[in-house]
């Protein structure tokens, strides 16, 4: 009997213990090190430019918060004053923002197995005793939680960042669609879900580049639809007829109606032809050289029968909607991390 015909004796092979989990959180560190430390210092640089501009905006809000009374013009002045110098530059700030997740997607998620595919070293990692679903478990669990910690950390910068702008009277609150995904759970949720797109596209594509530009494609897609279709109906929108609406709210849509029925751009200018005034839509107008000063359009038209219907989210509903934001990232994340492990027990080495 020669060695490659000696049976395999089974009281040995039971003794064989699959390696540690501890050994291969220390092989994820030592394959991934710079993965990490190039997420750190994405957060990092753009935390500093925010505790940089935020510090300037919370020491000029000073004289905003202390002007009194609160509701005067002189106030009303200095807070317009305010918003005038600042809101400008926090507009692009956000929307450089948001492009971390995708980022974090592309870069550390898409990575992760794509690599090992591309390269066929998971042939090697899968004959070292960890199994490959425990190997896959051991990269992408670590990971995912590194980046999600961040991103929650990170939130509440965007948060004491952003501020000084909500407190001024900015009538952008926080459930905007650009302001709303950077606070609170909802910068980690998506920041997970942007991971979990990264790792299943990895797999399934099992090439590096092209997994990259996939996690954009689909992450930018989800966000899209999120923002600005799923997310307004988390709750029902409330409605309102009253024309000096002015409450801390997300404004859906303003539409004018006459007997019940909208009403269309054409009848309005018909309307507000005999004051020389005409609408470019249905919620802004543009009044004519010779228009009075003291006619206001809005109140003109509710005069002759038409009545202005806002539908809005209310600023109070913005934490139920983190809430329910977050959860249906995490379950999401979760699923598509579990498929990707799936999928890697299935493939054939």
């Amino acid at each position: 009997m020669t060695t490659l015909t000696v049976p395999a004796r089974p009281d040995r092979d039971a003794s064989l213990r699959p390696v540690p989990w501890r050994r291969m959180a220390w092989v994820t560190w030592r394959q991934h090190r710079l993965t990490l430390s190039g997420v750190a210092a994405l957060f990092g640089v753009a935390a500093v430019y925010l505790l940089i501009t935020g510090l300037q905006m919370h020491h000029a809000y000073a004289a905003v918060a202390a002007c009194r009374p609160a509701g005067s013009g002189i106030c009303r002045g200095v807070a317009d004053n305010f918003l005038n110098t600042y809101a400008p530059g926090v507009g692009p700030v956000l929307g450089l923002l948001q492009v971390i997740p995708p980022l974090i997607g592309a870069f550390a998620g898409a990575t992760v197995l794509a690599r090992e595919l591309e390269t066929g070293t998971f042939r090697y990692a899968w004959t070292q005793g960890f199994g490959r679903a425990r190997w896959t478990v051991a990269k992408l669990v670590p990971l995912a939680v590194a980046v999600t910690v961040a991103a929650g950390a990170f939130s509440v910068l965007v948060s004491w960042y952003i501020q000084p702008i909500f407190g001024a009277g900015d009538h952008n609150g926080p459930l905007y669609p650009t302001i709303f995904d950077l606070r609170g759970v909802a910068l980690a949720g998506w920041t997970l879900a942007a991971f979990a797109i990264g790792a299943l596209a990895g797999i399934l594509v099992r090439r590096v580049i092209p997994a990259m530009f996939a996690t954009f494609a689909v992450w930018a897609g989800l966000a899209f639809v999120t923002g600005w279709f799923l997310r307004r109906h988390y709750e029902a929108p409330l409605i309102t007829t009253n024309p000096n609406f002015a409450a801390p709210a997300w404004v859906i849509s303003q539409v004018w109606t006459r007997g019940g029925q909208p009403a269309s751009l054409s009848m309005i200018n018909q309307t507000l032809h005999r004051v020389d005034i005409q609408a470019v839509t249905p919620g802004q107008f543009q009044p004519g050289p010779a228009t009075p000063a003291s006619i206001d359009p809005v109140h003109y038209l509710i005069q002759h029968g038409y009545t202005q219907l806002t539908t809005y989210q209310p600023d109070s509903r913005f934490w139920p909607f983190q809430w329910i934001e977050g959860g249906w990232l995490l379950a999401f994340s979760l699923l598509l991390l579990a498929a990707t492990i799936w999928l890697v027990r299935r493939r054939a080495a």
